[in-house]
């Protein structure tokens, strides 16, 4: 029932009307959101296919994790809040004795695994790092199987842990393929949040209501993006996923406690996520829930923004044609695609590592001069050599429309570049143009052994050969899905 109330006084004396208040009815839920709790819960991963690229991008994220223990700026940023901290049933840190409550686990697994920007990534209208989810599912995960354990009960496996994964990928992704959030001016961690809170609701003993509960919270919170882009890109752009999957944990155990949520946090007039940041639009999909994403993600070579793969690639193979002409250069045209252009298009200086790997000039630069790209590259050490800046300065970047289209096409999903090097003289190099780069699904038979090489050489950094030959072990074989997750984890840790 509504209640008109009395035109009140205004300050020069007339009587003005207050609108009235609306019915307070609370609605049912979003359909976006019972879409991604029913998933949640009735979806079943079969296909064996499907649990072989789960393990394979588990070992992939746990590389990328381990490289980055090697980097000050991201390993002061680990560890308990406060110094010498116990935890009991801990989870523990790859690489580290650290033994932390599963969201602080989380935060520093995902900083791990997010700070070389190393780790695999979905290209769709909102790219984004699916594997960053891995982070919760793992801290979670082993935190519950050490309380189990202790209380004499089963502990999570690890086919569990890839199972989630699976999920969570799918969630994130199919809600990036149509819906471009950095158009919205939104930072698209907000789909690692709700993809996370979604999963580990349900590792927690949450129904379908919890799950509403956390994912509906999950929205709520949105982020800017400055922090990607010129000119104040930083480092929070490699703790940023962290911090937001670590918040989807702290909102799953909120709702698995009993904790309300907020049923049209999407719909609801001039408040909801769609009338603030899409115009009234909801938002768009394009297929339904299942193993797609975990299938179609594209593994990274190269430390540096997805979009910018194929660019290094073609710098690569041009340079052992330019390595001895680098001072005869007079233009380097680079084509790409409209996605690129807002995001790694850059002149000027660089002001830090996170800024130069989102910078298409500057890994073309390294690639023409060195013949790699590698994670150090972007450090000051190799970033004061005058050539690179030289070589930015005479390069040029164009989208082909064509290559846009490829970029969102479902059936293609392309990430096309294409470098040529021009001289003084008027002679050029061929111009190298690279659609698919090594590690987009199409590829992924020509990656997967340097992949598992990688996966080894990430090892060989931070354990000796008798414990590598057990990780090796525990992860190359099937037996892996019948491991418990804490005594994977144990093997991790140091």
């Amino acid at each position: 029932m509504q209640l008109e109330r009395s035109p009140a006084p205004s300050a020069s004396g007339s009587r003005k009307t207050i609108a009235s208040p609306r019915v307070n009815q609370r609605p049912p839920y979003d359909k976006e959101l019972v879409a991604i709790a029913d998933y949640v819960l009735d979806y079943e991963v079969r296909s064996p296919k499907t649990i072989d690229i789960a393990r394979l991008r588990l070992t992939d994220t746990l590389a990328c994790a381990l490289d980055a223990l090697a980097y000050p700026e991201c390993t002061k940023l680990l560890g308990p809040v406060v110094p010498g901290t116990q935890v009991p049933y801990g989870a523990r840190v790859p690489g580290t004795a650290f033994q932390l409550d599963p969201v602080k686990a989380t935060f520093d697994i995902g900083c791990l695994i997010r700070w070389l920007d190393f780790n695999d990534t979905f290209t769709a209208a909102q790219g984004s790092h699916p594997s960053d989810n891995l982070a919760g599912i793992l801290a979670v995960a082993d935190h519950l199987s050490r309380k189990r354990v202790a209380n004499g009960e089963k502990p999570f496996l690890m086919r569990d842990v890839l199972e989630g994964l699976v999920k969570a990928y799918e969630i994130q992704g199919c809600i990036a393929i149509e819906n471009d959030f950095n158009e919205m001016g939104v930072d698209h961690v907000i789909l690692s949040r709700v993809a996370t809170a979604a999963v580990v609701t349900r590792m927690l003993g949450g129904g379908r209501e919890e799950i509403l509960n956390a994912v509906s919270n999950a929205w709520i919170d949105t982020s800017l993006r400055v922090y990607r882009q010129a000119p104040n890109a930083g480092w929070r752009k490699s703790w940023a996923a962290p911090k937001a999957t670590s918040e989807g944990v702290a909102l799953a155990v909120m709702a698995a406690k009993g904790e309300m949520g907020y049923p049209s946090v999407l719909t609801a007039p001039k408040w909801g996520f769609c009338d603030q940041f899409r115009n009234g639009k909801p938002l768009a999909f394009q297929r339904p829930y299942g193993d797609y994403v975990i299938q179609h993600a594209m593994f990274k070579f190269v430390a540096a923004g997805m979009h910018g793969q194929s660019a290094v690639e073609c710098a690569l193979r041009l340079h052992p044609l330019a390595k001895d002409r680098l001072s005869e250069i007079e233009r380097i045209e680079i084509t790409s695609q409209r996605a690129l252009m807002g995001i790694m298009d850059k002149t000027g200086p660089l002001h830090n590592p996170a800024d130069r790997d989102h910078c298409v000039q500057y890994i073309v630069a390294v690639g023409l001069i060195f013949g790699r790209l590698l994670a150090e590259d972007f450090e000051d050490e190799v970033a004061r050599d005058p050539r690179i800046d030289a070589l930015r300065d005479k390069m040029t970047v164009a989208e082909d429309p064509g290559y846009s289209r490829d970029f969102y096409d479902p059936q293609k999903r392309s990430s096309a570049n294409a470098v040529q090097v021009r001289f003084k003289d008027g002679s050029s190099t061929p111009k190298i143009e690279v659609a698919y780069p090594f590690g987009h699904p199409r590829r992924l038979a020509e990656a997967e052994p340097v992949l598992r090489a990688k996966f080894e050489r990430s090892l060989s950094r931070h354990y000796g050969a008798g414990r590598k030959k057990k990780i090796l072990s525990a992860c190359h074989a099937r037996s892996l899905d019948a491991m418990p997750v804490n005594e994977f984890m144990d093997l991790l840790s140091i």
